[in-house]
């Protein structure tokens, strides 16, 4: 842990050269990251097991015992964080692992490794694409990926088809319902910065923001809130949308405007790097790309509802269901609208992106496949469960 922490400048500095994210980002996911190794590490002391009253003279108990490898699927985006909120409980609880970063933060994850020491029995950096991450499956007792859906569809059969244990967290298309109530400036400020910081590339950004009685002013409020955002160098402390990841990535935010209003954005910027200016959109058709999938880059569709069980339909009506948010002034309403929406994390007058690493983690529907990450979640997948039922000696 003190090892991290001594290079936090140096990590954070690497994160925004490797995969462009933002420095003031980048410092934060080093304090995660350290954070969560701290956790776990005190895990370690925590109940293994249970003890039960048996149903005639003797002992019941359980205990947990490691799986074995782990084998660990990661993106580019969270070069640190996702990393170690896998490894980290997986060998705290025993396990080996076998960590295949995405190539494009490969540099970060072999200098973590440098860093935590470990020997190679029990902790590996295999290099390689996400195809050749589904080949590591062959090789793990246990598997868990995040990423892409269509590799984390892959993964979750070739590990169904082996029987390893295997959770996939595979995106989302996340919404922020703003009720008629709500603090609109407050709302605009964390729906921009959960839409737009890191130019859009994390699985929680908000993706549809969905009025409910306030259209206009919700529109007014986003588009002053962009313009406040820092947009520029990710080396740059006030910058808060930096360059997206590839070239096609931005030439995929440009298109996906195409075919609806452009409230703000919705062009490609004349920048060293490939950057994609923050874009608002409205007035997409239901199929729109907008409206159903995954863009991942810094861009938004505001839609309207007439009532609150209207936004609760379009926000449920996608086949993801990572993250929600729902803005209002009224705590009745917060609690019955949290409800009723289809997503595995729901957050009330805060931004969609972001949860804390003790807190059980994942989604429904296409987004998630599995049991939970983080927290005392992650016991229960990175162990078995064995009961020892002891009769009295001599019987």
């Amino acid at each position: 842990i003190a090892d991290v922490a001594a290079v936090a400048d140096e990590l954070a500095a690497l994160a925004v050269r490797e995969v462009g994210k933002p420095v003031t980002e980048a410092k934060g996911e080093v304090a995660r990251a350290v954070a969560i190794l701290r956790y776990y590490s005190q895990q370690v002391f925590d109940p293994v097991g249970a003890l039960y009253e048996p149903s005639g003279a003797g002992l019941s108990y359980t205990r947990r015992r490691p799986r074995g490898v782990a084998g660990l699927i990661t993106p580019w985006n969270f070069p640190l964080a996702i990393p170690l909120w896998k490894a980290a409980p997986a060998l705290a609880f025993g396990n080996a692992v076998v960590l295949k970063p995405a190539p494009q933060a490969l540099g970060t994850a072999l200098r973590l490794a440098e860093i935590l020491g470990l020997p190679e029995e029990l902790f590996q950096v295999v290099p390689g694409d996400a195809e050749e991450g589904v080949a590591l499956i062959e090789a793990a007792d246990v598997v868990s990926f995040t990423g892409s859906a269509a590799v984390g569809r892959k993964v979750s059969v070739a590990a169904a088809t082996r029987g390893v244990p295997v959770q996939a967290e595979m995106g989302g298309q996340n919404p922020s319902i703003v009720l008629d109530d709500a603090n609109l400036e407050a709302a605009a400020a964390q729906i921009a910065a959960a839409a737009f910081g890191y130019a859009g590339q994390k699985c929680t950004a908000t993706k549809r923001v969905i009025t409910v009685g306030n259209a206009g002013e919700v529109r007014e409020a986003l588009v002053a809130a962009v313009a406040k955002l820092g947009v520029g160098d990710p080396a740059d402390p006030g910058t808060a949308v930096g360059p997206v990841i590839e070239e096609s990535a931005r030439d995929r935010v440009v298109a996906s405007a195409e075919g609806g209003r452009v409230l703000t954005g919705g062009q490609a910027l004349d920048r060293d790097g490939w950057f994609a200016a923050p874009t608002l959109v409205d007035g997409v058709a239901a199929d729109h790309v907008l409206a159903r999938d995954e863009v991942f880059g810094p861009i938004c569709l505001v839609q309207d509802a007439g009532s609150v069980e209207e936004a609760v339909a379009l926000a449920n009506g996608v086949p993801y269901g990572l993250a929600s948010a729902v803005y209002t002034r009224d705590l009745d309403r917060a609690l019955e609208v949290s409800s009723r929406l289809e997503s595995g994390l729901v957050k009330v007058n805060n931004p969609t992106s972001g949860v804390d690493f003790y807190l059980p983690f994942g989604g429904e529907k296409d987004s998630s496949y599995g049991p939970r990450e983080q927290g005392k979640a992650a016991q229960e997948f990175y162990t078995s469960t064995h009961t020892i039922a002891l009769g009295p000696a001599g019987a």
